[in-house]
């Protein structure tokens, strides 16, 4: 008989597995389909009030597109990723070494407590069992200075009653299983339990996406 915590697992070990063989086959075209985010990436710096030399870490960044945004800024960047194959895209952009790629876990992050003015993820954590999720947002919390800036941009609804249904319907053709269980989740709540205080929350994308910023509490 399978126990809840062996099954917990055998769902991680499921997800990594997954996670690094869809994006090393999705890493070499990965920039064009996320074209439709390029003026986020520059929403999201404005919407964290980053200023020229503030500590960044940017989890799960992919081609390292939000971290770009952030460099462009003048902010000290740090990206982490668990494909190497995503990192690989990032480091060619990557000339001026404008940011400090490595690929990491985010669950278990090497980082000192209290290192960081902002932490931030993108477009990540709906792909994520919620043990993962949860222990992503502990981890960036314990990463971040008190008063610093934990930033989340993912997937949302419109609150109208047609939007909402033609958006779901339209992610859920081409997102995995956790899309849906993201979406029926309260982040706001998850937020308030890895110690954040939510402090504003925008929408983008016409009601698809939303940017949620929350302070950590000393």
């Amino acid at each position: 008989m399978l126990t809840k915590t062996g099954h917990r697992m055998d769902e991680e070990k499921e997800y990594y597995a997954l996670t690094r063989r869809v994006f090393d086959y999705l890493a070499p075209v990965y920039n064009v389909m996320t074209l439709p985010l390029v003026k986020v990436r520059d929403q999201v710096v404005d919407f964290a009030d980053a200023t020229a030399e503030a500590a960044v870490l940017d989890v799960a960044t992919g081609t390292g597109q939000q971290a770009f945004a952030f460099a462009k800024c003048g902010c000290d960047v740090t990206a982490i990723d668990l494909t190497e194959s995503m990192l690989a895209v990032a480091r060619k952009r990557n000339r001026a070494g404008l940011v400090k790629f490595e690929v990491a876990n985010a669950t278990h992050l090497r980082f000192n407590a209290d290192c960081f003015d902002i932490a931030c993820v993108s477009f990540a954590l709906h792909d994520m069992p919620l043990p993962i999720r949860e222990q992503v947002l502990k981890e960036m919390a314990r990463v971040t200075r008190s008063g610093g800036v934990i930033l989340v941009i993912d997937y949302d609804l419109p609150r109208n009653r047609w939007g909402r249904s033609l958006v779901y319907r339209f992610v859920s053709l081409y997102e995995g299983k956790y899309y849906a269980q993201f979406i029926a989740s309260d982040l706001r709540e998850l937020l308030k339990q890895t110690g954040c205080e939510l402090w504003d929350e925008r929408s983008v994308l016409g009601g698809a996406a939303r940017m949620w910023k929350s302070v950590k509490r000393s």
